[in-house]
């Protein structure tokens, strides 16, 4: 309230992990901080609902959730910095979209600050509400730039008891997808991840942060998660699935981290988790690996499954040797790519031959130039690849009715006007 009276911008800022500039302040805005809201507010163990507010961290809130029996329905890699409210503003996808869905959906209720100063209780516990208009889905997204989120409610789902994780090689992205199709059918209910990440991913992983892979010498390497609630169950259905895959010649290679619970013994559960953890990370910390490589040009793409490598096959064709390296690794189940770029330092050359080649290409299949990672500073130019003129248009006009002084995350997520 205070900065709207006096006409001062705002730039609404949680764990700062975003990857395009949205709680970055560009000029002259008055940050503001949510990391001091990190109260739970309350938590119902029938529902599995979770309250509480935007600064709590991912990683504690599933914490916290894990002694109840109960996890978060997302999962990142910066789930140790980044908060509750900034994934909601940003909706963030991540691991477990394939098995949870998007915040969208697991989102109950948002508390949240308009421009002018006044607050917007909307953090509803029901599943079932239609009464009119869902405004929670207007802030979903939204960057920071129509209000900010200071409260959530979340539908959590309950922890499950039995995790397995498989690591296997394929001999093309061919075969990627067709071990997919394969893994879906077979798995069913029980499949919560599929993540893939090509041989330059494991080649970084490996050279910059000594990390080993189970599986070597295959261009495409795949990882895939079950959570379900019966161990025998869950491992004969994957068992039954890595039999299919490796008779049929869609895998030639693989490892698998099953957690047997009819082993009591500690040091048996140690050695599983120190499995699982070392599994995740060669494709968690591939991230790390690219900012170890040089500047890392990044980029957060959807598009038709089918399609999905072809354009890192274009775009390493198109760069040549102007580039370092050329990777794509992420979220197949959910159709994300995540098409990165190394080189030694930043080139304005090298920018300029990557984009916008990357946003007509993604256009060209009817694709999205973001999948996850929101629009923010970098790419709010470019959303007319991803969105037509209606819509954008229909976008400025929510703006200028929540924002009319436009002090909130000025310069984000919208075109500048012409």
């Amino acid at each position: 309230r205070y900065c709207y009276e006096r006409n001062l911008a705002v730039n609404p800022q949680g764990g700062n992990t975003g990857l395009v500039g949205g709680s970055v302040p560009v000029f002259d805005e008055i940050i503001l901080s949510t990391a001091l809201m990190s109260r739970i507010i309350s938590f119902d163990k029938v529902s599995g609902i979770l309250v509480c507010q935007a600064g709590c961290v991912l990683e504690k809130l599933n914490e916290y959730l894990g002694e109840q029996g109960f996890v978060m329905p997302l999962d990142l890699g910066a789930k140790g910095s980044c908060h509750i409210g900034g994934n909601v503003a940003t909706n963030a996808g991540g691991l477990r979209l394939l098995r949870y869905g998007s915040l969208r959906g697991t989102v109950l209720g948002l508390e949240v600050v308009l421009a002018d100063g006044s607050a917007l209780d909307c953090l509803a516990s029901l599943r079932k509400d239609n009464t009119g208009y869902d405004l929670k889905q207007l802030f979903i997204g939204s960057e920071g730039t129509l209000g900010v989120i200071t409260a959530v409610s979340i539908l959590c789902p309950q922890k499950p008891r039995a995790v397995n994780l498989a690591f296997l090689g394929c001999q093309s992205f061919a075969k990627v997808l067709e071990t997919f199709t394969t893994c879906r059918a077979m798995l069913g209910e029980i499949l919560s991840a599929y993540e893939f990440m090509d041989e330059k991913c494991m080649e970084l992983v490996e050279g910059h942060l000594k990390l080993s892979s189970p599986v070597t010498d295959s261009p495409f390497y795949v990882l895939i998660e079950t959570s379900g609630s019966n161990s025998t169950h869950d491992e004969e259905k994957l068992n039954n699935f890595l039999e299919q895959a490796m008779t049929s010649g869609l895998v030639t290679d693989g490892t698998v981290a099953t957690d047997d619970k009819k082993i009591k013994a500690s040091t048996w559960f140690i050695w599983i988790s120190l499995i699982h953890q070392m599994l995740w990370s060669l494709r968690e910390r591939i991230t790390e690996a690219l900012t170890r490589d040089g500047y890392v040009y990044k980029y957060d793409i959807s598009l038709p499954v089918g399609k999905l490598y072809d354009l890192v096959t274009d775009t390493r064709a198109r760069l040549g040797r102007s580039a370092k390296n050329v990777v794509g690794y992420g979220h197949l189940g959910d159709g994300n790519l995540h098409l990165n770029i190394t080189a030694e330092s930043y080139s304005h050359s090298l920018l300029d031959a990557i984009e916008p080649f990357v946003y007509e290409w993604t256009a060209r299949y009817n694709g999205s130039i973001s999948a996850e990672h929101g629009l923010g500073f970098k790419k709010k130019q470019f959303i007319q690849y991803s969105k037509p003129n209606e819509a954008i248009f229909l976008m400025q006009h929510f703006k200028a009715m929540l924002d009319p002084k436009g002090i909130l995350n000025p310069y984000k997520t919208l075109p500048s006007s012409s």
